[in-house]
């Protein structure tokens, strides 16, 4: 019997104007996501600003959730559990964008295409945040949500039953307490 892994989403609000105008279209809370591979945020992928002070220069990103543009953020922390096999695919994925990070381009086209619920044309190497995660756990064998990745918001991820809420409130606070009280114990 394998025993299962844990990968984490992490869906966030930031407060900038671009999260503003994504929630005003779509009405969830929180309107960017990432995948962790640790409850401690330490190692954390997405689609999204490169510079914190550019939101025009995108792509794929390992997250620095510590720094300047997630200090007043809201998150939720969700966990889900997959197999060993689908825990090495996931990291394979990530590990080859990471090495080719300089082809991939944030899919400002799909966001515009996901605000409206329509696939707008698929550009190879181009995500916005919520397309990436559940692209990602797509191709390592594990469907989150029962539509095309290209049509992932972040509150359908926040609705799948195949995530597990850990936490909810502010990020600060998550990183600040890492895992001690209530949070250690849910992940118990």
């Amino acid at each position: 019997m394998t025993s299962e892994l844990e990968v984490y989403v992490v869906l966030t609000d930031t407060g900038t104007l671009f999260t503003r105008t994504i929630k005003w279209f779509t009405k969830d809370a929180l309107n960017h996501a990432s995948i962790a591979f640790d409850s401690g945020l330490n190692e954390v992928y997405s689609f999204g600003r490169k510079n914190p002070q550019n939101p025009f220069f995108a792509g794929f990103v390992r997250e620095n959730m510590r720094g300047e543009l997630f200090e007043q953020a809201t998150c939720a922390l969700y966990r889900c559990r997959i197999q060993p096999a689908a825990y090495a695919k996931m990291r394979s994925v990530i590990a080859d964008m990471d090495r080719n990070s300089d082809q991939y381009r944030y899919n400002l086209i799909g966001v515009i295409g996901v605000m409206f619920n329509i696939q707008l044309i698929k550009r190879d190497y181009a995500y916005f945040c919520s397309e990436f995660v559940a692209s990602v756990f797509e191709k390592s064998g594990v469907d989150l949500v029962n539509k095309s990745s290209f049509l992932v918001r972040p509150g359908d991820l926040e609705n799948t039953p195949k995530l597990e809420l850990v936490y909810e409130g502010r990020l600060q606070n998550l990183l600040n307490n890492r895992m001690d009280d209530e949070i250690g114990k849910r992940l118990a």
